[in-house]
């Protein structure tokens, strides 16, 4: 495979060009791609190959974690939550409130990732009993535990409140377990998205099979 230097979906960056000597005989390559370069914000092991087939390959092998970020105030932070729950094959991110957002943060993971909207908490929370999902909120709010400190459930829901009131009150009654992000600093918080990376980094720690990361 040859490098090319160029544009991408998410800016300039090096991908790789047409594809060198016979082609591949396997269903998940991309035609077009294998012909023109492919330039997408893609690890190594999944140049050229179809998004579809991408998505079925990281299908198979999502983590038991799910992810929600309320949108009552049409939060920017939702696209960099949606890029991280990618790179952390998250099962599933949950938005609740508002439908639209700006995906430019997502840097185009969003096409690989699985979303769901809720209109409502209560309607998050329901889906996460049924799901047999324990709730816990990300927040630092009095009688938080140190996320630093706890075990979290392997089979749970993180729900991150808007940047600036943090999570709702329907979300602090209905979660089983809340912590927060300790802190040293000046400042009341750390940004939504930044606390979302922490807390889905910590469940990895605890929870994920490391031998299988890239």
């Amino acid at each position: 495979m040859s490098e090319l230097a160029g544009p991408t979906e998410w800016g300039e960056s090096t991908g790789v060009g047409p594809w060198q000597g016979p082609l591949p005989d396997d269903p998940r390559y991309d035609a077009a791609l294998l012909r023109d370069g492919d330039t997408r914000n893609v690890v190594d092991a999944y140049r050229y190959w179809t998004r579809e087939a991408i998505v079925a390959d990281i299908d198979g092998r999502r983590h038991a974690l799910h992810v929600a970020i309320e949108n009552f105030g049409n939060d920017a932070n939702i696209g960099s939550v949606v890029r991280t729950a990618n790179a952390f094959a998250v099962d599933t991110v949950h938005i609740v409130g508002r439908r639209r957002w700006n995906r430019r943060g997502a840097m185009v993971t969003d096409r690989y990732q699985r979303l769901r909207h809720h209109d409502t908490t209560a309607e998050l929370l329901e889906f996460a009993a049924d799901a047999g999902l324990t709730v816990v909120a990300v927040d630092n709010v009095p009688g938080a535990q140190r996320l630093e400190e706890t075990g979290l459930p392997r089979s749970c829901l993180m729900v991150f409140g808007q940047e600036g009131p943090g999570i709702t009150d329907d979300t602090k009654a209905g979660a089983d377990l809340t912590v927060s992000i300790v802190q040293f600093g000046s400042t009341r918080s750390v940004n939504a998205g930044v606390a979302a990376g922490i807390a889905m980094h910590t469940w990895v720690v605890q929870h994920a099979d490391l031998g299988l990361a890239w």
